[in-house]
């Protein structure tokens, strides 16, 4: 037995008198429950009574999270789809237990920690270790005399994280049943929910594409109910899109290629550079998963892609042909195929922006950069987008087209660091960066959905 939970009480738990308090939820009952000195609630719903096994959330306190709305982590998430939850099912119990900031290790060592992070790259558990601090210093004594007092000591619990669950069994709570609160990633605690499930056995979402890279994912209805300008670009491990050759058949694999489609059929417009299409002669249409075919777009200032080239003759989708103000265009052009002057400019290179702003006036919907590396580097450089794609295949091709490049910094606290979230397709990886504000905002989603666990006997593995 696990010596933080076998350790004897050192105080007997402390009632206060029940009250009433009406929230957005229904009204609860609310009731202090002293212990060891600190001071927790309990929130209870209905006839607990009633209940074979009541619904409860064991929450631990989180300042940042709860109140002030922080996204590093999904406390505040979690708080608030358990009491929706309870409230669905009609009865249960939230315990709010204070003192357990940053898994017990308190609010100034927390913040510590999130220093560290943010300067180290030390994920949640490093940077408690990098203190001298243990990964999770909290203790349940007080949550399972708390369930005791109110008569509930057979429940299903609302969590994610098993060990609580094992804790409470240990204490004399029969736990029948655990259920997952399934809360979509932010791109802010991405990196940090993925740490808590590689690295300390919390539960990964039904759905979730480290499960079962599911092609139904919220970011692309995220893109297509909202006007953002995203790109994606597959590359090598070591950063090339293609060989010295121009091959680049096929970098990453089937399932990142059906990703690319899932997000062609979620915008209104693709666009590739000149040089993407010289050397890859692309359809830029919808084939690996139903949708409509969006606006094809050639960033094209020269007019220099051969006339033979699909997209110029597939009238597969409408194609916009962006070619400079002064440059010449032989006629006759295919049906499906608009000629779209960019604005002059004495620049060698067009402005991001002003491209963007030209094609506003012709489509609807998001609009994605597909290609080549030259082109969405320049996008990413200008600041022109509001969410980056970026697929790394397990292979070194080690000289040929090079992927993302841009102008850095001699200093690494310049580079660039954007909130982001990882799936895994097949055995690619794929990094979301979600660059602008309004991104962020369009993928703040949190539905309240649970799902059970079924509790398993641990593996002697």
């Amino acid at each position: 037995m696990d010596e933080q939970h076998s350790r004897p009480l050192k105080t007997a738990l402390v009632a206060g008198p029940p009250s009433s308090l009406p929230t957005d939820y229904g009204t609860f009952t609310l009731r202090s429950y002293t212990f060891n000195g600190i001071t927790h609630v309990a929130m209870t719903l209905g006839e607990l009574a009633d209940s074979e096994a009541s619904l409860v959330r064991m929450h631990s306190e989180c300042l940042t999270g709860d109140v002030l709305g922080s996204h590093r982590c999904d406390c505040g998430d979690q708080l608030t789809a358990s009491l929706e939850a309870i409230a669905s099912a009609g009865t249960g119990i939230l315990l709010y237990l204070r003192g357990q900031e940053g898994r017990g290790i308190g609010l100034e060592n927390k913040l510590r920690a999130y220093a560290l992070q943010d300067t180290q790259g030390l994920d949640t558990v490093e940077a408690n270790v990098a203190l001298g601090l243990p990964e999770d210093a909290r203790d349940y004594h007080a949550a399972a005399q708390m369930l005791t007092h109110l008569g509930c000591t057979r429940i299903r619990l609302l969590s994610s994280n098993p060990a609580k669950s094992d804790a409470l069994t240990q204490l004399g709570i029969e736990v029948v049943g655990r259920l997952n609160l399934q809360l979509p990633d932010r791109p802010e605690n991405s990196a940090y929910l993925q740490s808590k499930r590689s690295r300390m056995n919390h539960d990964v979402p039904n759905g979730h594409p480290d499960v079962d890279h599911s092609m139904s994912l919220d970011v692309y209805r995220t893109i297509a109910t909202n006007d953002e300008v995203l790109a994606q670009l597959a590359q090598s491990e070591d950063g090339f899109i293609a060989t010295r050759s121009g091959d680049a058949m096929f970098v990453s694999g089937a399932l990142d290629r059906r990703h690319l489609h899932c997000i062609r059929a979620a915008v209104g417009a693709v666009m590739v550079g000149a040089g993407t299409v010289v050397a890859d002669d692309p359809q830029l249409t919808v084939r690996a998963v139903e949708g409509e075919n969006p606006v094809r777009v050639i960033l094209d200032p020269r007019a220099r892609i051969p006339r033979d080239s699909k997209v110029l003759q597939s009238g597969d989708a409408p194609t916009i042909w962006l070619v400079g103000a002064a440059t010449e265009v032989e006629d006759p052009l295919a049906e499906h195929v608009k000629i779209v002057r960019l604005p002059s400019t004495s620049a060698q290179r067009v402005d991001p922006h002003a491209v963007i702003a030209v094609l506003r006036e012709h489509i609807q919907g998001s609009i994605l950069v597909e290609g080549g590396g030259q082109t969405v580097s320049e996008f990413l450089a200008a600041g022109a987008l509001d969410r980056l794609f970026l697929t790394t295949a397990p292979v070194l091709i080690g000289d040929g087209v090079p992927g993302i490049r841009f102008e850095g910094s001699d200093k690494m606290s310049k580079a660039l660091r954007y909130p982001f979230r990882r799936y895994v397709f097949g055995q690619d990886v794929c990094t979301e960066y979600v660059l602008s504000a309004a991104a962020r905002k369009h993928s703040a989603q949190t539905p309240a959905q649970i799902r059970e666990v079924q509790e398993q006997e641990p593996s002697m593995g």
